[in-house]
């Protein structure tokens, strides 16, 4: 069982990898491809953790079918796909959430109320990280056929998504980025730097790297500059100041979860029980497809300015 529901089949092309993943989990049926499991019929949900170039048509013939998904991000290769995700979404019964795992960490959700209840005044920007340091990833990650993009799509993403979710999820209206390959042999980026000005005011600088020598922070770590005060997350805390020349007033969040690269296995969990529980009581998920496509649409606008070097406005 998994957050209320059954674990029932598993879906994978290659045979030894998909028969020691059944065993290991209990998993009673098994399929080589997704059109295999819903000839079948006997699924009521799927989640998509594939190579980025099967997102959409994996997604799209779930959602056809009646079932509901979750896929992992980046939800597509580009936004026209992730459009198609959203409008077979809207013809169907089924839902479509997007793992943006971080909005269910408890220390984002905490930043995102204070700055919702005016705790900072009026925010100014944002400062994000999606960054493997001394490390970073292989296979089909670092194939652009398959993955789209490379550090940008993989990680920085987070950091976009973080921010735009802390913001109360404004849409984008203008994107410059400076992308590069500069550690290794592949045919995708492993630097990144990106400005999004999101409608409302807010610009959000965010770095996306593999194999950096430092970060500033771990992966999704963000920093917010508001009118009133300070905030971020990882550490998670407040700088507040009375008045302009006063000490600031350092307001802890009081959670603190093990972070290394990744979340921990709670935050995952949440999400999950997010989506059954979407499912079960018949709401949109949050995050959704269009939140997906947000992301979506900055990842284009951030590959088309670095290729031009012009401000990409949306």
């Amino acid at each position: 069982m998994c957050a209320g529901a059954e674990l029932a089949a598993v879906v994978n092309h290659k045979p030894e990898s998909r028969a020691a993943f059944a065993a290991d989990y209990d998993i009673p049926r098994q399929y080589a491809t997704v059109e295999d499991l819903l000839a079948d019929g006997s699924a009521d949900a799927v989640v998509i953790g594939t190579p980025n170039f099967l997102h959409a048509p994996q997604a799209v013939a779930a959602l056809r079918a009646g079932l509901h998904v979750m896929v992992e991000k980046p939800m597509a290769m580009n936004a026209a796909e992730a459009r198609g995700m959203v409008e077979a979404a809207a013809s169907s019964t089924a839902l479509l959430m997007i793992a943006h795992c971080f909005r269910f960490h408890p220390e984002l959700v905490w930043l995102r109320e204070q700055l919702a209840a005016g705790r900072l005044g009026r925010i100014i920007r944002t400062k994000g990280y999606g960054v493997h340091v001394a490390w970073g990833p292989s296979g089909w990650f670092s194939e652009r056929n398959l993955a789209g993009g490379g550090a940008l799509a993989d990680m920085g993403v987070h950091a976009i998504d973080a921010a735009r979710f802390l913001l109360g999820d404004p849409q984008p209206d203008s994107v410059y980025a400076r992308v590069g390959t500069h550690y290794g042999g592949y045919d995708v980026d492993d630097t990144g730097v990106i400005l999004v000005n999101w409608q409302g005011g807010v610009t959000s600088y965010v770095e996306s790297g593999w194999w950096q020598p430092y970060s500033d922070g771990p992966c999704a770590a963000t920093h917010v500059y508001g009118t009133l005060g300070f905030g971020q997350v990882f550490p998670t805390e407040l700088m507040l100041r009375e008045s302009p020349g006063a000490e600031p007033v350092r307001v802890p969040c009081g959670i603190s979860l093990d972070r290394v690269h990744h979340p921990p296995q709670s935050v995952y969990d949440a999400q999950m029980a997010h989506f059954v529980t979407c499912i079960r009581e018949g709401c949109q998920p949050s995050p959704g497809g269009a939140d997906g496509l947000a992301s979506m649409r900055v990842l284009d606008a951030a590959y088309e300015s670095a290729r031009s070097g012009r401000v990409v406005n949306l």
